[in-house]
């Protein structure tokens, strides 16, 4: 658990990302697949991104990560998936056989958000505001 602390606020934000190659072409391997989680880590290390767990695998990504509030997950993805295919494609000539347009990743994205309480406990925590004698059953409780 990875709380952060800035002026203003506390928080921890966490997400399962999940993306592919373009047409799942299971190109990460050797030395490739070292490079890109090199590339990886060294992004997140850029934008104050956690990597609290991670997978390369031959054709896909996985990441878990913690990042601040003010981020947004498609940006962060978009660097993720943008500057690996720039580097690696320079890096790896090879690769431009494969990818002669020069996209690298398939179009998109997966994201779960993650955390230590489930949507569950936390309709109960808000439920709990609710006073005993209310007659309105509205999802939006007024204290």
């Amino acid at each position: 658990m990875v709380q952060r602390t800035n002026g203003h606020t506390v928080s921890e934000m966490t997400a399962h990302i999940v993306w592919s190659t373009k047409y799942r072409y299971k190109i990460l391997q050797g030395d490739i697949k070292v490079r890109c989680r090199s590339l990886l880590i060294q992004i997140c290390e850029a934008e104050d991104v956690i990597i609290q767990k991670g997978v390369v695998s031959s054709d896909h990504i996985h990441m878990h990560i913690n990042y601040r509030p003010s981020q947004n997950i498609s940006e962060l993805v978009k660097k993720f998936k943008g500057r690996t295919s720039r580097k690696l494609q320079q890096e790896f000539p090879a690769l431009g056989k494969k990818y002669w347009g020069r996209h690298f990743w398939a179009i998109g994205f997966g994201c779960w958000s993650s955390g230590n309480i489930t949507d569950e406990m936390v309709d109960a925590y808000l439920e709990h505001h609710r006073k005993p004698n209310d007659q309105d059953e509205s999802n939006f409780i007024l204290e």
